[in-house]
């Protein structure tokens, strides 16, 4: 996994916190980031990131849905991906 990912998956949940207001969290955003992306790639289970992080699973379950919400704005929509393939087979 890429530092640049990890270093922006930090920054927008730190941004996350602070708007929020949260305060009190096990984890710092960079350590959530990483447990997040380690979820991501290598689908270990909740129980093991648990264990490897020190953490509850309900906390890890948590702390997964809470990054994945920053991700998902990244993604294109199904009908901007339809034009943007459109497109391209246009092109070709």
């Amino acid at each position: 996994m890429s530092s640049s990912a990890l270093r922006f998956l930090a920054t927008r949940l730190r941004e996350r916190r602070r708007t929020l207001g949260t305060r009190g969290r096990r984890l710092s955003p960079g350590r959530q980031a990483l447990l997040t992306l380690a979820y991501l790639r290598n689908g270990q289970p909740y129980a093991q990131l648990a264990a490897g992080f020190g953490v509850g699973t309900t906390t890890v379950h948590r702390y997964v849905n809470e990054a994945v919400d920053p991700l998902a704005s990244l993604v294109p929509t199904l009908a901007e991906a339809a034009r943007a393939a459109s497109t391209k087979a246009a092109d070709d």
